[in-house]
């Protein structure tokens, strides 16, 4: 990299556009150019139709229209409205609300509450833990907020999660520094769509527990990213380990981020928020005052109109139950995708790492940024990640999902020569 003019040596950045935007933007162009029909475009986080339009809910658009206007463009408080805070809460936990304190603090989607999580609970310099398939995000978050991340293997040799690699990951991060974040992106775990059991729930939590109260100096902080959790299980299913997570020493600290990017088809509106869930009451008004003030130090507050239409949806029966009709309907029309792509994958021998529910299915390969290029010249688009590629049934119809897997495989072989 070149030296820094006048920027900050460590603001010094490359240039260009993000990988995955950038290929998405190559799949719109190779779209226009030939037609919907003739391309796949897998590249795009978002639900998108069988005719490649972004899915929007008439709930959440019909209520956000119909807002005064002083609504959508007055100023929220810097925590967000009281009523939505209220709201948002319900939308997070459902019928599975933990016992404990527990507050919550608006943040600019997901991404926002990420980034409070490590900049209130990891010190300068602290590493944080990921697992080994993981949103690049992340990396960026804490590089540009001086911090470093460090991988465990997502998988054990069943396919199931790595306790022990976790466990052996946070012990040695105990032994330099006094306080460990590690994040969980569950259920429906973006790129892979895999969820974490409560079986393995129940044994990440023996083990915090056990290891906070040996080490009672140590601060334990779970970050549970909750980006895909109203496309995950069935009913309440995908929440139920929440109600599993307290009651823990208080020195464990479990925080949700929470969007309605996902959930609520609200992603360019940047609605989310991060909660605690807490021991006791100074924890929690110790986690409350720091996010607001993150709030101020940064974006200053959200957007009004995305908060008042959550907060009207989820106080109004009616409204409620069209929002998660239309989810339920979306939710159907992606588990049908994803079959099709694994039901396929696995009659033709395409590997696959374990896939639960979700927008993203992962494949491992050696090469991947070699195989999506060989797949574009196909006009097929697919995500390259460091140790694989990343499919999105949530933007590929059912029959394009179908048609995928022998797509892939036959570049994998091209490329790799096996």
């Amino acid at each position: 990299m070149k030296k820094a003019e006048m920027v900050i040596e460590t603001s010094l950045r490359e240039g260009g556009t993000d990988p995955i935007f950038r290929i998405a933007g190559e799949a719109a162009n190779r779209t226009r150019e030939l037609g919907s029909e003739a391309v796949i475009n897998s590249t795009i986080g978002a639900l998108m139709d069988d005719d490649g339009e972004l899915v929007t809910f008439k709930s959440v658009y019909d209520t956000l229209k119909s807002l005064p206007n002083n609504l959508i463009a007055d100023y929220s408080g810097l925590a967000g409205q009281p009523d939505f805070l209220e709201q948002i809460t319900k939308a997070c936990f459902k019928d599975c609300k933990p016992e404990g304190h527990i507050r919550a603090v608006a943040t600019p989607g997901g991404t926002g509450a990420v980034r409070h999580s490590f900049c209130n609970y990891t010190q300068l310099g602290d590493t944080i833990l990921l697992t080994d398939w993981y949103w690049a995000a992340y990396a960026t978050i804490a590089d540009e907020n001086h911090r470093k991340v460090t991988t465990f293997p997502l998988y054990n040799e069943k396919g199931g999660f790595n306790l022990e690699g976790w466990k052996k990951s946070i012990l040695e991060l105990l032994k330099k520094q006094q306080r460990v974040l590690t994040v969980l992106n569950t259920p429906a775990h973006n790129p892979t769509g895999y969820t974490i059991s409560l079986a393995e729930w129940e044994a990440i939590k023996t083990f915090v527990t056990e290891t906070a109260k040996a080490q009672p100096e140590s601060k334990i902080i779970l970050l549970v990213d909750l980006a895909y959790i109203d496309f995950a299980g069935d009913g309440d299913e995908a929440r139920q380990f929440m109600k599993m997570l307290t009651g823990m020493p208080n020195n464990v600290l479990t925080l949700y981020a929470f969007s309605c990017s996902k959930g609520y088809t609200m992603y360019g509106l940047r609605n989310g928020a991060i909660l605690c869930v807490a021991p006791t009451e100074e924890i929690a008004s110790e986690f409350a005052n720091a996010c607001t003030y993150s709030n101020r130090g940064n974006w200053s507050n959200g957007t009004r109109g995305a908060m008042e239409t959550i907060t009207k949806i989820f106080s109004n029966d009616e409204l409620y139950n069209q929002a998660m009709a239309e989810q339920s309907f979306y939710k159907s029309i992606l588990r049908h995708r994803a079959a099709a792509f694994v039901e396929e994958a696995k009659k033709i021998g395409l590997e696959m790492v374990t896939y639960c529910d979700g927008f993203f299915i992962s494949i491992p390969c050696d090469k991947p940024r070699e195989v999506s290029s060989h797949l574009m010249e196909k006009n097929t688009f697919v995500v390259a990640l460091g140790k694989g590629l990343r499919f999105a049934p949530c933007a590929v119809s059912e029959e394009k999902c179908r048609r995928s897997p022998q797509l892939i495989l036959d570049a994998i072989k091209a490329v790799e020569g096996c």
